[in-house]
């Protein structure tokens, strides 16, 4: 039990939990934002292009709602894929965002690494000073025989 528990203290405080829930949150706060531009900005334009089609209120009735009066007694059954539309051009969206800002990051990364790169190779270390006077002291008798 003990190996367990800390197995267990060891990934949770690694970082990968802690990463994770960071971007639990991130992904559904990004979410939202996908999820507002989609519904606020993208479907109506595509209603406009397709003639006022609302795609939320598309839907296929398989039995209609049996009404007594103003009263639904037995509410209809439809297929709602209007919702699905929508839900599938949200998909895409957060898709094609995700795969940009990892490009992006991506690239970012590679120009850091080249410059470090850059950076490490221009500017040979200097070896220490044991080295430099060990080097002096080899010199020094190669000259002389």
């Amino acid at each position: 039990m003990k190996k367990f528990r800390d197995e267990f203290k060891e990934f949770a405080f690694k970082g990968n939990v802690i990463d994770m829930a960071v971007g639990v949150v991130i992904g559904a706060a990004f979410g939202k934002i996908v999820t507002s531009i989609v519904n606020d900005l993208i479907m109506p334009l595509i209603g406009v292009i397709t003639g006022g089609v609302n795609f939320s209120d598309l839907k296929l009735v398989l039995k209609p709602a049996v009404m007594d009066g103003a009263t639904v007694v037995e509410p209809e059954n439809a297929l709602l894929y209007g919702s699905f539309i929508q839900n599938v051009v949200d998909f895409f969206i957060i898709a094609l965002s995700i795969f940009i800002v990892i490009k992006v990051f991506s690239k970012a990364k590679s120009t850091f690494e080249k410059k470090k790169v850059e950076v490490e190779e221009a500017a040979p270390e200097e070896p220490p000073a044991d080295i430099l006077l060990l080097t002096e002291i080899r010199d020094l008798l190669k000259k002389e025989n």
